[in-house]
């Protein structure tokens, strides 16, 4: 599976953490992680995939150059950000994690394209479904949401 995380490109430690453990836990289960490859929660993911083998794929709203040093596969697309998008069409599924307007555009977007979206943000977004801990929404993923 090919598994996104989104989130701030900015956060508090505590977020960074979580997004670390994710991006750990979503490479131990053979996903791909994809993100928007630039800091904060992107570059915890990116660095927890990249840390257990996993393999990394960020979508850049610019030019190569500009990802964190945890992305193997730099994707630029010079739409700023209109790739968010592409983030979420290229993703079996999505992990939110805390972020703002940037991570709530992508969550609709995945909800639009029928993509599951399970949220470990405090997000109260219709038709995501809630995970409490990181090891909870890697294991949701795999499933239809019908059976979570």
């Amino acid at each position: 599976m090919q598994v996104a995380v989104i989130g701030a490109g900015d956060c508090e430690e505590e977020t960074r953490l979580l997004a670390r453990e994710v991006g750990q836990r979503i490479a131990e289960a053979g996903h791909v992680l994809i993100s928007g490859g630039l800091g904060g929660v992107m570059e915890a993911a990116s660095r927890g995939a990249r840390e257990a083998g996993g393999l990394t794929v960020g979508v850049l709203p610019g030019e190569r150059g500009s990802q964190n040093s945890y992305v193997d596969v730099a994707i630029a697309t010079g739409m700023s950000h209109a790739r968010n998008a592409i983030v979420v069409r290229s993703a079996d599924a999505v992990i939110a994690l805390p972020g703002s307007y940037g991570t709530l555009s992508e969550i609709a977007l995945a909800l639009k394209m029928g993509r599951m979206v399970v949220d470990l943000g405090g997000w109260d977004v219709d038709g995501t479904v809630k995970a409490g801990s990181a090891e909870e929404a890697v294991r949701m993923v795999g499933y239809k949401e019908e059976d979570v």
